[in-house]
């Protein structure tokens, strides 16, 4: 976990809309099992993508606002950031080569 920023409603625009570089970000809670399941491949992204990607996580049961300000309804939800603008959204649990596409696609 040590490569993913833990994000908060206070500290959200400043470490994702703020950043130069592109972000994805997390959207999850601990009693979610879909959440428990997707987050070693999301682990396993922040370690890939160090340079390139910012990850963060954002623990919507502790931190609503930002969740409710990109008006997140079900989780995980995995949102993609460029230049401050969400440019990608996956609600649900995805396999680490697609949530590699849509980084890959946001890069070029």
């Amino acid at each position: 976990m040590a490569n993913e920023l833990q994000l908060t409603d206070e500290s959200f625009d400043q470490q994702v809309l703020g950043n130069t570089q592109p972000v994805l970000v997390d959207f999850w809670a601990p009693w979610c099992g879909p959440c428990r399941m997707l987050a070693p491949v999301v682990e396993e992204l922040a370690k890939e993508y160090v340079g390139k990607v910012v990850v963060g996580k954002l623990n919507t049961d502790e931190h609503p606002n930002a969740a409710a300000r990109f008006k997140i309804t079900a989780i995980p939800t995995l949102l993609f950031f460029k230049n401050g603008k969400v440019v990608q959204h996956l609600v649900g649990v995805y396999s680490k080569a697609d949530i590699k596409k849509h980084l890959d696609n946001i890069l070029t």
